[in-house]
C-alpha cells in the first residue's frame, strides 16, 4: 500500500489494474514542498504506455458499459467506503505531496467522497427522451450513451478531489478512464487507483499513467482512442489541449484559472465579510482557481475593513502542514513561490503598498521549503498586472470603490470568469448582482467551496464545459437519436 515514510517509495505505472513497468528509464522525484524531503519516484510514461492504457480502456468499455447504472454504481460504494476507512492516510498522503495544512486536506478528502457519491447517486438520473414521430405509429428516441474511453488531466492544488471530480461522473456514466495526474503531486491518485483495486473494479476501468503534459498529456489527448478529454489546470494550458484535440475533433472539458472579485458594500456584515475574504484567499496557501483575487471594498466601510483585515491576515500561522494549528502551508514548489513573488514586486514597482507580508519567509525550517508570507496590499489599481493577472498565491489584494456600479464594473473588467463573491442585505443589488455579475459561479454573503451538487464552471479565459452535479454528470455520456417504427 502507498504509504508516507522517511523512505521514499519507488511507483510505476498503474495499467489495467495492476502495476506496470514505464517504457522509460525516466523518473519524476516528488519532493515534500514544506520541508524538501523525497517522498517517491514515479515512472515517466512513454508514448507506448500512454497507447496501453488507453488500449487497456477501450477493451475494458465494452463490458462496462453494458452494466446496468447500479453496477457500475455499486463500485463507486465500495470504492468510498475504502477511502472513508483510509482518510487520514489520503490526508496525510495530500499533505506531504501539496503541503496544505492537514486540516484542509481532511476536507478535501471528504470532498472526494461527496463528488464520487453524487455521481453513483445520479447515474440513473442520466435521462433521455420519446418523441413523437413524423410518421403514423413513429416514436423518436433520444437515448443517453458513454462517449467509450474518457482521459483526465489534474493539477497539483487538489490531488485527491480533482481525481475524483473526474473519476466519478465518468465511470458512473459507463466510460472507462486514463488519467494524468499532475507530475508534482501524483501520490494521492496512486492511493486511489490501490484502493480501485479493492474495492474490484474490472481491470482496465482505471488507469493511471505519470509524466509531462507535452509528453504524456498530449499522446492522451491526440490518441483516438480518447473520446472526451477533462482537464483542470491553467489557462495556457487549456488553450493547447484544445488546439491538440482540435485534429481528432474530440470533445474537450476546461476548467482553468480564475481571477474572483470578493465585492463588500456598505451594509455588509463586515466581521462576517473579514473571515470570508481571509479564507478565501489564503486556504491552501492561495492556490485554489475560485480564490479571492481581488478584494473590492465600499468606501464608507474601506477603513474599518482594512483594520479588522489586518489583524486577522497577520494573526495567521504559517508552518508545518502536519500542525494541527498551522494555517498556511507553503508554495508548491520554489518556481511557484517565485512567480508570486515576482507578481508582488511588480505590483509594488506600478504603486502599491505592502501592509504585511511581501516576502519568502526564512530561518529554522521555513528555510528547507517554499513558503510565503501571509500578503496584504493596499492601493491597488485597475491598471496593475496584479489586478488582471492570476496570482495563485498568498496575496490580497485590497481596492476602494465608491458605489455599487463601480463595484460591478470593476470585477467585470477581466478576461476570467470563473467565480466571485458579494457581500450586501441589499436585496436590490443583490438582484442587480444575478444579471450583471459575469461570473459562472457566485458565492453570496458567504466563503467560497462548490458543493458536489452544484455545477462548477466559468466564461471566458476560465475554461469551457464544466464540472459536478447534473450539468457536470450530463457532459459524461453522448447521444443517440434513434427513430423507432414497427
Amino acid at each position: 500500500m502507498i504509504h508516507i515514510s522517511a523512505k521514499p517509495k519507488t511507483y510505476d505505472l498503474f495499467i489495467n489494474g495492476d502495476w506496470r513497468k514505464p517504457g522509460t528509464s525516466g523518473r519524476d522525484t516528488i519532493h515534500n514542498p514544506a520541508t524538501g524531503a523525497v517522498l517517491a519516484t514515479v515512472a515517466v510514461a512513454s508514448e507506448d504506455d500512454v497507447n496501453t492504457a488507453l488500449e487497456a480502456a477501450q477493451a475494458a468499455f465494452p463490458a462496462w458499459s453494458r452494466q446496468i447504472a447500479t453496477e457500475r454504481a455499486d463500485y463507486l460504494y465500495r470504492l468510498i467506503e475504502l477511502i472513508r476507512r483510509d482518510s487520514e492516510k489520503l490526508a496525510r498522503i495530500i499533505t506531504s505531496e501539496n503541503g496544505k495544512p492537514l486540516k484542509e486536506a481532511r476536507i478535501e478528502v471528504g470532498f472526494a467522497i461527496e463528488l464520487i457519491r453524487f455521481a453513483a447517486e445520479n447515474v440513473r438520473r442520466l435521462e433521455g427522451n420519446i418523441i413523437p414521430g413524423s410518421r403514423p405509429g413513429e416514436k423518436i428516441l433520444i437515448e443517453k450513451i458513454p462517449h467509450g474511453v474518457v482521459a483526465g488531466i489534474s493539477a497539483w492544488n487538489f490531488p485527491l478531489a480533482l481525481t475524483a471530480r473526474k473519476l466519478g461522473p465518468a465511470l458512473a456514466a459507463g466510460n472507462t478512464f486514463v488519467i494524468k495526474p499532475h507530475e508534482l503531486t501524483p501520490l494521492a491518485t496512486f492511493a486511489l487507483a490501490e484502493l480501485s483495486v479493492e474495492a474490484g473494479f474490472p481491470k482496465g476501468v482505471f488507469n493511471v499513467v505519470t509524466g509531462g503534459g507535452a509528453t504524456v498529456g498530449n499522446a492522451l489527448v491526440t490518441n483516438p482512442i480518447t473520446k472526451l478529454i477533462t482537464m483542470t489546470g491553467s489557462t495556457p494550458a487549456g488553450r493547447k489541449i484544445m488546439a491538440a484535440a482540435s485534429e481528432g475533433l474530440k470533445e474537450v472539458r476546461l476548467e482553468l484559472g480564475g481571477k474572483a472579485p470578493f465585492i463588500v458594500m456598505e451594509d455588509a456584515d463586515i466581521e462576517k465579510a473579514v473571515d470570508a475574504a481571509v479564507a478565501a484567499r489564503f486556504m491552501n496557501c492561495g492556490q485554489v482557481c475560485t480564490a479571492n483575487e481581488r478584494t473590492y471594498v465600499h468606501t464608507a466601510v474601506y477603513d474599518e475593513f482594512l483594520k479588522r483585515l489586518r489583524g486577522k491576515v497577520a494573526a495567521l500561522k504559517t508552518g508545518d502542514p502536519l500542525d494541527e494549528a498551522t494555517d498556511m502551508g507553503p508554495k508548491i514548489s520554489a518556481a511557484e513561490l517565485e512567480k508570486v513573488d515576482a507578481i508582488v514586486h511588480k505590483a509594488i514597482g506600478q504603486g502599491a503598498k505592502v501592509e504585511l507580508g511581501g516576502r519568502r519567509l526564512t530561518g529554522g525550517a521555513y528555510d528547507q521549503g517554499n513558503f510565503y508570507a501571509p500578503t496584504l496590499l493596499t492601493g491597488v489599481t485597475a491598471e496593475m498586472d496584479i489586478a488582471q493577472d492570476e496570482v495563485f498565491g498568498p496575496v490580497l489584494s485590497l481596492i476602494r470603490v465608491k458605489d455599487f456600479d463601480d463595484a460591478i464594473a470593476q470585477a467585470n473588467n477581466s478576461r476570467y470568469g470563473l467565480s466571485a463573491y458579494m457581500f450586501t442585505q441589499n436585496l436590490r443589488n443583490i438582484m442587480r448582482m444575478t444579471n450583471e455579475l459575469n461570473f459562472g459561479e457566485i458565492y453570496v454573503n458567504r466563503e467560497g467551496g462548490e458543493a458536489a451538487q452544484g455545477f462548477h464552471h466559468g466564461y471566458g479565459d476560465s475554461g469551457i464545459g464544466g464540472e459536478d452535479g447534473q450539468y457536470g454528470l450530463e457532459a459524461y455520456v453522448d447521444t443517440k437519436t434513434v427513430y423507432l417504427n414497427a
